[in-house]
This record gives structure tokens, C-alpha cells and sequence, in this order.
């Protein structure tokens, strides 16, 4: 067996990957549970949203006056992209390609979700300095800027994570504590995802059409 198994080295790279997600079940359902807390405050800051984006427009400008879509639509293609990456940075981990093929594509995700953070920076100062619309001029704008806030400052705390994730990489090698935070960064990173997508359809798309 230990000789077929060294003749095909794919065959090993797959045995060893689910021996270790095996150990790691309980640490990845652990992560799922802290994950679905996660969705809860999304959904209570969508509700909130849904709320005050019809009824608490107050003075302030309403959403089809504020909202553009060119700028969003970007940022989703930036975001569908690095998750992309990271399934190619996990596919390198499971088959256990080396350190530069993992590090490379976690290079790449961090770059696209950095580009994310960027480009919603500058939504924020278009709408805060150009069109005068602040958080503090209606509750629309008040929940708008939370709930797209709240996910802006979440992956830029998943970009610290994937920074510190790739020092240990270079330094200490592909060990198990590394798999298994690359293997909790990948669920939180889709998980943004799947938010950022909710957000894009019903705050920006409905905002603009409507």
C-alpha cells in the first residue's frame, strides 16, 4: 500500500488532506457556529436597512437619487474573482502543491480584496463629500453606511488575517495550524462573499431601479 501510494503521489496528497480535515471537523463546525452568528447580525442590519431606506429617507436623498451601479458592479467582479482564488489557493493546499503555488494565489486574493476596500473607500467619500449625503443626514443613510461599512471593515479584518496567514506560510511552512486557518479563512471569505451579493441586489440594484 505504502508503495502504491508513493507511486502516486496525487493518491497520498488526497489521503493525508482528508486525514487532516477529519481532525479538523470540530474546529471547522466551531467556525460554522461563530460563521451563522455572523449571518444573524447581517440579516438584523438588512432588516434595518429594509426599514429606514423607505421610511427613513427624511431630507436626505433617497436611494435612486444616490446610487449608481458602475462602481458596485466593479466591486462584486473584484470580490467573485478573489473567492475564485482562494478555491484555487485551497485546491493547492488540499493537493499539497508547495508553498509558492499557495502563497501566489493568496497573493492574489489579497490584492483583489484590497482593490474591494479601496474602491468602497471612495464610494463612501463620493457620497459623503460630492453628493453631501452622511450618515447622520436620514436613517437610511445611517443603515446604509453600517450594514456596507460593517462589511467593508470584515474583509479588511479577513486581509489582516490572510497577511498573517501567508507570514507564517513563509516562515514556518505549511503546518496544521496553517491548513486549518486557511481552511477557516476560506469559509469566511466565501461567506463575504454570499453577503457582499445580498448587498449588490437589494441595496444598490433595487436602490437604483427603484
Amino acid at each position: 500500500m505504502t508503495e502504491a501510494l508513493q507511486e502516486n503521489p496525487q493518491e497520498a496528497a488526497e489521503e493525508k488532506s482528508a486525514h487532516i480535515e477529519h481532525e479538523a471537523e470540530s474546529l471547522i463546525f466551531g467556525f460554522w457556529i461563530f460563521l451563522m452568528s455572523d449571518m444573524v447580525l447581517f440579516a438584523v442590519m438588512f432588516a434595518t436597512y429594509a426599514a429606514m431606506s423607505v421610511q427613513g429617507v427624511a431630507d436626505g436623498p433617497a436611494p435612486s437619487e444616490l446610487f449608481e451601479l458602475a462602481t458596485p458592479f466593479v466591486e462584486t467582479m473584484l470580490l467573485l474573482a478573489s473567492s475564485f482564488t482562494f478555491g484555487l489557493a485551497s485546491l493547492a493546499l488540499k493537493y499539497s502543491r508547495g508553498r509558492p503555488e499557495l502563497l501566489g494565489w493568496l497573493a492574489v486574493t489579497g490584492i483583489l480584496g484590497l482593490a474591494f476596500v479601496g474602491l468602497e473607500l471612495y464610494d463612501f467619500y463620493v457620497y459623503a463629500v460630492e453628493h453631501n449625503a452622511t450618515p447622520q443626514d436620514s436613517g437610511f443613510l445611517s443603515a446604509f453606511y453600517l450594514l456596507v461599512g460593517t462589511h467593508g471593515v470584515h474583509v479588511s479584518g479577513g486581509l489582516i488575517w490572510m497577511i498573517i496567514l501567508m507570514i507564517q506560510i513563509a516562515r514556518l511552512g505549511i503546518t496544521q495550524h496553517v491548513r486549518l486557518g486557511v481552511m477557516r479563512l476560506a469559509l469566511f471569505w466565501h461567506m463575504l462573499d454570499v453577503v457582499w451579493i445580498g448587498i449588490f441586489s437589494f441595496v444598490f440594484l433595487t436602490g437604483a431601479v427603484s
